[in-house]
């Protein structure tokens, strides 16, 4: 094996394209869920769905940047991943649009109390978020991405 070969070089990053624009959907279609559950949540109903008061006090408790990044980094992730699928090159503004969301909304679950009132999981989960927006940008940057 050479220095610039790797067991996948027969596979190039285009034949990853659709796979991953596909996925980038499905991803971010359930992220609509989220944001939607997450804007119509109550404090009751959130303790009635199994977060303890501060949990719940934390989460109705956003500033209002931190929902409209979460609702930039979903919905354009959404369209991003589409524009992908259709090999567009506006792909790429607008998922590094959710990509610099996603990332505002970390550093917003920093500050704002969210890792501290959820933990570990809930700063792992985030930088999944965070690297699957990266992933997706990264494959918009892809010469195979633009028709």
């Amino acid at each position: 094996m050479t220095a610039r070969s790797h067991p996948f070089s027969s596979f190039s990053a285009s034949h990853w394209l659709t796979p991953a624009a596909l996925g980038g959907i499905a991803w971010n279609v359930f992220g609509v869920v989220q944001f939607v559950g997450s804007v119509t949540a109550t404090e009751a109903s959130l303790i009635a769905s199994g977060l303890t008061p501060d949990q719940a006090s934390v989460m109705t408790g956003y500033p209002t940047w931190m929902t409209v990044a979460f609702a930039v980094g979903v919905f354009a992730g959404l369209a991003g991943s589409t524009l992908l699928l259709l090999r567009s090159t506006v792909a790429k503004p607008v998922l590094l649009a959710s990509l610099v969301a996603y990332v505002a909304l970390w550093i917003g679950d920093a500050l704002h109390g969210v890792f501290g009132a959820f933990g570990a999981s809930q700063v792992i989960i985030l930088t999944i978020v965070v690297a699957i927006a990266a992933a997706l940008f990264a494959f918009s940057r892809h010469p195979a991405a633009k028709v």
